[in-house]
Parts: structure tokens; C-alpha cells; sequence
């Protein structure tokens, strides 16, 4: 497997960027102004990308800017690409509050070690189900380690599902905007539909956008396709996949929201 785009949908994902004044949601790069939330998100690890500028690699994380806190959410597979990212974007590490791990999979926090190293700082939200030894990976005399078992709210505004699943346990993230619920995913393991919901039920909204990896890669195209009508009819409004989606299900997500899909590959910085 190639974590690089093909030219063709290299192509796909840059003609996406061609709907952005019609979405209503801001994507753009360098760093422009905050939503009315005060909220922005800036894709810093992807194997999908974006601007040329950043590096690839199998794997996702992002900055959230929020009123409360600057959380980064996973930290990609490679702690040395993770920080030469966040520096093309202009995210100086020492800016973050939080690192918000979803799930123990190496693509997801094989960056958390070199991270602290420049900003142990931090606290540090990890499933609860994490193994000791990563426990211990995260684990720094600076930094406030918080296991999650639970749904929690983490600050104001700003929510974990808590762990869900089964085999792997996995958390995501739940943004509460005037606009309606952001939903953060890293792999969505327990299933992008249940999280969608979860979110739902947590904050009393309708979700606004749902973003990160939707775990879809090797889903044949009728599950696909019947996840995609039971997000429409929870009434999901935009859509951001990349990641572990697939190629394929990434298309039938374009087709299926249009002008609402937002294209989330690695430098994209959006404000809902």
C-alpha cells in the first residue's frame, strides 16, 4: 500500500477547495480568522493530502483552537513529521493545553513522546483502557495524565465520548458550536454512525461536521453506502473524511453532501 494520493485524486481533493465559499465553512492556508465560535482546526498529520507543503504519512492528528483550550488531537505515527508539520502551519508546540490520544494504534500516538519533549506541559487525555506500557510512554513529571472511561466533559464546550467500542476502545472528540455539534474521529473503530450518535446524545444538537478517519478503507461499497443515507438522516451536514476512509468511500462522500463535503487532507485549516 502507498500512503500517497494518486495524481487523479490529488486532483479530486484540490477541486474540493473549489466549493469553499459555498460551504460556509472557511478552509484556507496560512492561518485566517476564527469562526464566530472562536473555533479552527488545522490538519497537521494525513496520508491524505493537501498543500503541497506538508509531508505525508500514514497516519492523523490536528490542532483544535478553541476558546478553552488549544487541544491537539492525536499525534500521528512519527513524532519528527509531526512537528515539521505544526512548524509549516505555524503552530509552535509550547501553544498547546491538551493532547487528546483516541486509541492506542502507533499511527495515532507514535508522535506523543516527541511532542513532550517540546511541551511536556500538557494534560494528557488517554482511553482509559490504555496499556501500562504506553502509560508510561506518556507519562513525564510535567504532564497531567487523565484516563477516560466515561463520556466527559473535558472544558467548556468541549466533550470526550468516552470509550467506545469493544476489541479496541476508542474515544473522539465533541465540539459544541453555535452552529451545531463538531465531531473529531481518529479511526472511528466503534463505527462512524455510533460516534455520530454518541455526540448526539452528549450535547443535544444536531452535528454540523464530522471529521477525521471514518475507518471505511476496506467496507464493501453497499455498507458504505448505507452508512452514508444513516448519516444523512441523522442529519450530519458536512463531512470531512480522510484518513482510513478509503478512496472510494471518499468519492461517494463528496457525491453524497457536494458543496458540504469539506476536503481534510494534511495542511487543510478550517472554521466551522
Amino acid at each position: 500500500m502507498t500512503y500517497r494520493r494518486s495524481n487523479q485524486v490529488l486532483s479530486f481533493l484540490q477541486i474540493c477547495a473549489g466549493f469553499l465559499i459555498m460551504t460556509g465553512i472557511m478552509v484556507f492556508s496560512p492561518f485566517s480568522a476564527y469562526s464566530d465560535d472562536g473555533l479552527r482546526i488545522s490538519v497537521i498529520y494525513n496520508n491524505v493530502a493537501f498543500s503541497d507543503e506538508m509531508e505525508l504519512d500514514w497516519g492523523f492528528s490536528c490542532v483544535v483552537h478553541s476558546p478553552a483550550r488549544t487541544i491537539l488531537f492525536d499525534t500521528g505515527g512519527n513524532g519528527r513529521i509531526l512537528l515539521k508539520n505544526m512548524a509549516k502551519l505555524g503552530i509552535d508546540p509550547r501553544e498547546i493545553d491538551a493532547v487528546f490520544l483516541s486509541h492506542q494504534h502507533g499511527d495515532h500516538i507514535g508522535g506523543v513522546t516527541d511532542f513532550l519533549s517540546r511541551n511536556p506541559k500538557v494534560t494528557v487525555y488517554v482511553p482509559k483502557s490504555f496499556s501500562s506500557i504506553l502509560h508510561e510512554k506518556v507519562k513525564n513529571p510535567s504532564t497531567k495524565l487523565i484516563p477516560v472511561g466515561g463520556q466527559k466533559r473535558l472544558y467548556e464546550k468541549v466533550y470526550s465520548t468516552g470509550e467506545m467500542g469493544t476489541w479496541l476502545k476508542e474515544q473522539s472528540l465533541v465540539l459544541d458550536t453555535s452552529m451545531g455539534v463538531v465531531v473529531v474521529t481518529g479511526c472511528a473503530h466503534p463505527g462512524i454512525l455510533n460516534i455520530v450518535r454518541k455526540a448526539r446524545q452528549l450535547v443535544h444538537k444536531d452535528v454540523y461536521l464530522v471529521m477525521g478517519g471514518f475507518h471505511l478503507l476496506n467496507e464493501n461499497l453497499s455498507e458504505i453506502d448505507r452508512i452514508i443515507r444513516a448519516l444523512k438522516e441523522v442529519g450530519v451536514k458536512k463531512v470531512s473524511p480522510s484518513h482510513c476512509t478509503g478512496e472510494e468511500a471518499m468519492l461517494r462522500f463528496k457525491k453524497a453532501w457536494g458543496e458540504n463535503f469539506i476536503p481534510g487532507g494534511c495542511g487543510a485549516q478550517f472554521s466551522p
